[in-house]
């Protein structure tokens, strides 16, 4: 169904550090990443032990305790003698992503790489490969082993004519290789794309979808290539086009020219550590998160001129009440980036549509951003208030960034409830620890 004598014909690598997080605690401690059994557990202070999360488990500890990611503690084996326990390091791992990335900018510009994650980056090597080998094999393998010599890391690599071949290659065969390379040609569709019989195996197919193709008779990538294009764009509109390309390994996107959004917003988000039914300690977390994401868009001089809470239900509540989830409101206001006003508004928000339920998520956003040229004064209220708290935010942002967030904090995020003092320690959610471990 395509001509590939007309499509994109680069030489581009993917690359992923094995087993990540559990790797880099492997080397903190002075172990061998792929002979230690370890995992990675994030849970919630003062939390029992039962409740916490498998971030990342080393491959010898997926092999001999079935270990999976997202997986409870309580769910381990009842007998794991020499498996590890270790809590998550975030700044560790950032760090030494930035090396990752330090040993890739040896081999491409700038503008040919691209960190599809913390651990996983792809790079077009079409214009430099040949400055490193004679083949992007070897050149892969030389990467490999200077990421192994200068950091511990283990390291899969797909290589591709395209970045979908690449990613293929890497998640389907390479870390089955003893190399742990794969290289995947547009020739070599029909005996590997089209022979993965898991459709959600494959990158961009998600559950949902595969259920979707199976309701309709397609079971695997074989019937998915052979399919009428008509018939997919139907079920699952420009998504549909998209799956019948993957499925003939089609991929047309150039790396060095990025995508640029035309709107782009700031926002946050955070999971309770427990349900919470007080309407003031809810406020709290409402109001730390709006003046968290004010001082974001104060620190790229912007203000906004749209602002958004999410309020998620606990699950308990959803299907005591057999209703709505929540809700997610968003409201246009004056552009602005002072704490005292966009706090109001989103109080305003949650006081009009909250009916008593226990709330479990809770998440802001800021859009229609422009920049903070100018101040629009409320002529209702007091001018010299208005323009003293202008001041006062910027006062705290530069207090904030040279002695941390908790140097300088309001009382009401002393109360129950309140969350900001405990996440100003965390990197994504978990533990930051010490990069320098």
């Amino acid at each position: 169904m395509y001509d590939y004598k007309y499509e994109p014909h680069r030489v581009i690598f993917m690359i992923d550090n094995k087993s990540f997080f559990a790797s880099c605690e492997a080397l903190r401690l002075g172990k061998n990443p792929m002979k230690v059994c370890l995992a990675v557990m994030s849970r919630q202070k003062n939390s029992s032990w039962g409740s916490g999360l498998i971030m990342a488990a080393s491959p010898l500890a997926k092999k001999k305790y079935g270990l999976h990611n997202v997986m409870r503690a309580r769910e381990l084996p009842s007998h794991t003698p020499d498996l590890m326990i270790v809590s998550p390091h975030m700044n560790l791992y950032i760090k030494r992503s930035m090396q990752v990335l330090d040993i890739f900018r040896e081999y491409a510009a700038d503008e040919d790489i691209h960190m599809y994650s913390i651990d996983e980056g792809m790079i077009d090597m079409t214009n430099s490969w040949k400055l490193f080998g004679n083949d992007p094999y070897y050149v892969a393998h030389k990467m490999q082993k200077e990421i192994h010599d200068k950091l511990g890391l283990y390291t899969t690599c797909g290589i591709g004519e395209n970045p979908l071949l690449a990613k293929l290659a890497m998640d389907i065969e390479a870390k089955h290789n003893k190399s742990m390379i794969a290289y995947w040609h547009y020739i070599d569709v029909p005996d590997k794309i089209w022979q993965i019989p898991n459709l959600e195996d494959v990158w961009g197919i998600n559950t949902r979808t595969a259920s979707h193709l199976r309701k309709i008779g397609i079971n695997n990538m074989y019937e998915l290539a052979h399919t009428n294009p008509a018939v997919l764009k139907r079920e699952f509109g420009i998504i549909g086009e998209q799956l019948f390309a993957e499925s003939w390994g089609v991929d047309r996107s150039i790396i060095s020219h990025k995508y640029q959004p035309k709107a782009k917003s700031y926002g946050n988000s955070q999971v309770l550590p427990h349900d919470y039914f007080e309407q003031d300690e809810i406020e709290v977390v409402i109001r730390e998160l709006g003046e968290q994401v004010a001082a974001r868009i104060r620190a790229h001089n912007l203000r906004t001129g749209c602002v958004g809470l999410y309020i998620g239900f606990s699950f308990d509540e959803i299907c005591y009440q057999d209703h709505r989830s929540g809700f997610s409101i968003q409201h246009k206001i004056t552009p602005t980036n002072v704490n005292h006003d966009l706090v109001q508004y989103l109080l305003a928000i949650f006081r009009e549509n909250w009916q008593g339920e226990a709330v479990r998520n809770i998440g802001v956003n800021y859009s229609m951003l422009s920049p903070d040229d100018s101040m629009q004064l409320n002529f209702l209220e007091n001018t010299e208030l208005q323009i003293k708290r202008y001041k006062l935010d910027h006062v705290v942002d530069k207090i904030r960034k040279k002695y941390g967030f908790s140097a300088l904090v309001k009382a009401s995020s002393l109360k129950t409830g309140a969350t900001a003092i405990e996440r100003s320690n965390l990197v994504g959610g978990h533990n930051g620890g010490n990069a320098y471990e």
